[in-house]
């Protein structure tokens, strides 16, 4: 039964050093078991004594691996090496000293039992006392220092287990040393069943060991191993003895697993309740940004042709086309036209925010020379920065760039929108526009790929780290910038990465920190 478990427990993760620590604890007891059963089958003197001296090292390697397996469970790390040494040094003088009269003096065939030796009783023994005391003073301050209850409790469970493992292991060879009755040694062998439970117990409540079902398993195996058991003893008190650990087993074992299995069937009931009820909230959800996209996309449309009409109108009365116009008038109309053109900027953004969450933005892609773009941006905006005594540098590049196939149209809006916010947010300096022929290598086709690389740089309020990362968000906007301008919707960023990544592209901002200037990176596939 304890090399099943111990197998089951590592196939689940054969990497884990405490399954690994498990399996050689439980695979010792098995060998144990085996060795002392072939010591009562067995009648040449010979093959007797070898078995013996062999079983008392076996005994000593699982007072080993329990102290072992009990530091690694608690502290969840290995030993130092140092550790180790001190832990494994005690038994060597035990394995060396195997077919020495040190281990067995001699074997009496006729009464069946050896004649034991220093190692086997005084030095195996006091070895073993103070590996239990060991275990029970480390698990006691373990946990006395814990202060998680949960972990308090596992470690509890745990040092339960080992400890009332190594006691019914121990008793009986005890005893028999002492009174040479080694029938009682048998009784031994039911300690790890108990064991057994308090790690079943601890897979079930806590997930220890990384293994689920292994609960259910042990059980069963335990089941069969100890009731098949009984067809193989004749004595009747036997019989009662083990028919007695198994039903009282099977209740401590079966109670929590039944426990354990009703706790899981509320859980996923719970859990299928908790889904039913966060699909209909999504659904919910869904149902009502379609029907804000269809409000706004409406309401913009509805808005758009007033404004259109108001920029018209206002466009021929300040070229005159109505008359003259008195000073006065015109600075007022002036003002009604910026705030009109914003509020057309505005409604577009909108609309454009709903195509593409309603995935209905259409693309006109053609092949076009970037830098008429540029040129075509810096000359509506020129007059923006001399208007605040801001230069406004297009570094042409020497040689003609490749064309690039894109949305003239949008790239166009979202190069504006970078020049723009640059000289908007820039009180002293200005800004430099730069295009190149670049490349980078992208992880994910593992291909390195040539781009057209769009830069604007200026001097003005900068960024720090969160206001970078947060830029590109809808209704983003810097903390600072509403006392540089008041009138910005943080859409125009959104927009304008969304339209980049549509076109395969990448737009980022960087900057040094506040006070420092920013600069903003377009860059577009070529071909």
């Amino acid at each position: 039964m304890s090399a099943i478990v111990g197998i089951f427990v590592f196939i689940k993760n054969k990497k884990s050093l405490l399954n690994k620590l498990l399996l050689f604890s439980l695979l010792s007891f098995s060998l144990w078991s085996i060795v002392d059963i072939m010591l009562w089958m067995l009648s040449d003197s010979t093959m007797m004594m070898f078995f013996w001296s062999l079983i008392i090292f076996i005994e000593a390697s699982i007072y080993v691996g329990c102290l072992y397996l009990t530091y690694v469970f608690i502290k969840e790390k290995d030993l130092t090496l140092n550790l180790k040494f001190l832990l494994i040094f005690p038994i060597l003088p035990i394995l060396f000293l195997i077919p020495t009269k040190f281990n067995l003096k001699s074997f009496d065939l006729a009464g069946c039992q050896s004649v034991e030796g220093l190692i086997a009783i005084e030095y195996v023994y006091a070895f073993e006392g103070i590996v239990f005391l060991a275990i029970i003073l480390f698990s006691i301050f373990s946990y006395r220092a814990e202060k998680h209850s949960a972990k308090r409790r596992k470690i509890a469970l745990f040092a339960a287990g080992i400890v009332l493992f190594l006691i019914a292991f121990s008793w009986g060879n005890i005893i028999g040393s002492v009174t040479l009755n080694w029938s009682i040694e048998q009784y031994g062998l039911f300690g790890m069943p108990i064991f057994v439970v308090f790690l079943a117990y601890l897979i079930v409540k806590y997930e220890a060991f990384d293994t689920k079902l292994l609960a259910t398993q042990a059980l069963i195996v335990a089941l069969i191993l100890l009731i098949g058991s009984l067809f193989l003893v004749q004595d009747i008190f036997t019989i009662r003895i083990i028919t007695s650990i198994t039903l009282t087993l099977t209740i401590i074992a079966g109670w929590q697993l039944i426990r354990s299995v009703k706790l899981e069937v509320q859980r996923k009931e719970e859990l299928e309740k908790l889904s039913a009820q966060l699909a209909g909230a999504n659904d919910k959800l869904h149902q009502l940004d379609k029907a804000k996209s269809e409000f706004i996309s409406i309401a913009s449309h509805q808005l758009r042709t007033p404004l259109t009409s108001i920029k018209g109108f206002g466009s021929l009365l300040l070229e005159g086309t109505y008359g003259p116009l008195p000073d006065a008038q015109r600075k007022s109309l002036e003002k009604i036209y910026i705030s009109n053109e914003r509020l057309i900027q505005l409604v577009e953004d909108l609309l454009n925010i709903s195509r593409m969450e309603a995935g209905r933005m259409e693309f006109d892609f053609q092949e076009a020379q970037i830098e008429g773009l540029i040129q075509e941006a810096v000359d509506t905006l020129e007059l923006s920065a001399k208007a605040k005594n801001l230069y406004l540098h297009w570094q042409k590049p020497a040689v003609a760039l490749p064309m690039v196939k894109i949305d003239i149209t949008k790239i166009k809006e979202v190069i504006s929108n970078m020049v723009d916010n640059a000289i908007k947010y820039t009180q002293k300096g200005g800004v430099t526009v730069r295009v190149e022929k670049g490349s980078f290598f992208d992880h994910n086709t593992r291909e390195q790929k040539n781009i057209i690389r769009i830069s604007v740089s200026d001097t003005g309020i900068g960024m720090d780290k969160e206001e970078l990362e947060g830029i590109f968000n809808k209704f983003e906007r810097g903390k600072d910038v509403s006392h540089y301008h008041t009138d910005g919707t943080g859409l125009g960023m959104y927009v304008g990465k969304k339209m980049v990544e549509a076109h395969h592209g990448r737009i980022w901002a960087e900057s040094p920190g506040k006070g420092k200037g920013s600069r903003f990176i377009l860059e577009l596939p070529i071909g």
